[in-house]
């Protein structure tokens, strides 16, 4: 499994439009193929930064989010709405079973 973490700055001005933006594409992201989850939340310490959780099947369903236009359009718009560029990371992860 993939897990993807992100999270931006919005300026003040954006912070709406931003949000809406976060949660359109984490809903339109989780219909892709291969995704098991992906998650938009406000950070309840900054309420103008916004976090991203992802988990995927694996790389090649990554890559195939990645070229997804819409991906591409998002990330263009969402660093329009920022007061610094997004970051993300991403990790390989393996379930460990408990009990």
């Amino acid at each position: 499994m993939i897990i993807i973490t992100g999270e931006v700055t919005l300026a003040p001005e954006h912070r709406d439009a931003g949000v809406t933006l976060g949660c359109e594409h984490s809903a339109r992201s989780r219909a892709e193929p291969g995704c098991i989850s992906h998650d938009c939340y406000v950070d309840a310490e900054n309420p103008n930064r916004i976090h991203f959780f992802e988990r995927w099947a694996d790389m090649g369903a990554v890559q195939t989010h990645f070229a997804v236009p819409e991906s591409g359009q998002f990330v263009a718009q969402i660093g329009q709405m920022a007061t610094s560029d997004p970051v993300i990371s991403l990790y390989s992860a393996e379930a460990i079973q408990t009990g």
